[in-house]
């Protein structure tokens, strides 16, 4: 993404990185970097108004158990003590809300990330045959209501049938019940909400995700056309035709 911005004439970017999150490979690549930990964020807000940052970019992941084993600070936890419900949405639109005070407005996670979103049709790996299709198009639709739902964003299905939805776990989890159900034949689709805020958790899948289906016998990956982030894509596509797994775009 910093490429990306740098691409497209961005002058300066400063970063403000997570411990155990963020990579270190990232320090080089910024003009200035702040190591912050996961639920301070008032540091994150000076920080922004020091730097003189007027647009931000939620990039990268924060994994979904450091939401629920938070060390927040005082402005975390008021920020907290006010949401009814707290899910990744929930909690990244409020800090957005905080980040917009300070005059700092929050940008799509799409943003410098064209070259990376996934194309319609067939994307890498052999091409798939018409059965598999349905599946996926099943299981598009069953991944769009249970996220509708706020639950998950991907399912693993076989033959018609749901084997695995995703929920706290995370989707590399997801992936390896539905695979060891699926004994070597399921199929897995990652789609976007019906309404996604398209500032945070957009849809992304890499070369961890690939090497799960690998290790879990999923065979065949499905996922939202322009609005799924794809990582590392030559890695991405020499891993898809190494182990003979199929990537299309619905």
């Amino acid at each position: 993404m910093v490429r990306g911005a740098r691409k497209a004439g961005v002058k300066r970017i400063v970063a403000a990185s997570f411990t155990d999150e963020t990579s270190d490979r990232l320090a080089p690549e910024v003009d200035d970097i702040a190591w912050l930990r996961v639920g301070q964020l008032g540091k994150l807000l000076k920080y922004l108004e020091k730097s003189g940052t007027r647009h931000a970019v939620m990039a990268g992941q924060i994994a979904p158990k450091n939401l629920f084993d938070l060390r927040p600070d005082f402005k975390a936890l008021f920020l907290l003590a006010r949401l009814k419900r707290r899910n990744a949405e929930t909690i990244f639109a409020a800090i957005g809300e905080e980040m917009k005070k300070i005059g700092v407005e929050l940008l799509p996670a799409t943003t410098f990330m064209d070259d990376h979103l996934a194309p319609a049709g067939l994307i890498a790996g052999p091409k798939i045959k018409s059965r598999v299709e349905d599946d996926l198009r099943y299981g598009h639709d069953i991944a769009k209501e249970v996220s509708r739902l706020d639950i998950g964003q991907t399912v693993l299905v076989k033959n018609g049938t749901v084997l695995a939805v995703e929920a706290f776990e995370g989707t590399n989890e997801c992936i390896k019940r539905g695979g060891a159900l699926g004994r070597g034949d399921a199929v897995m689709v990652k789609v976007s909400k019906p309404d996604q805020d398209l500032r945070f958790d957009v849809p992304v899948i890499g070369p961890v995700t690939l090497e799960s289906c690998r290790d879990a016998g999923v065979r065949i990956i499905g996922v939202e056309a322009g609005r799924t982030i794809i990582l590392e894509r030559d890695r991405v596509s020499a891993l898809a035709a190494q182990h003979k797994l199929s990537i299309f775009g619905l």
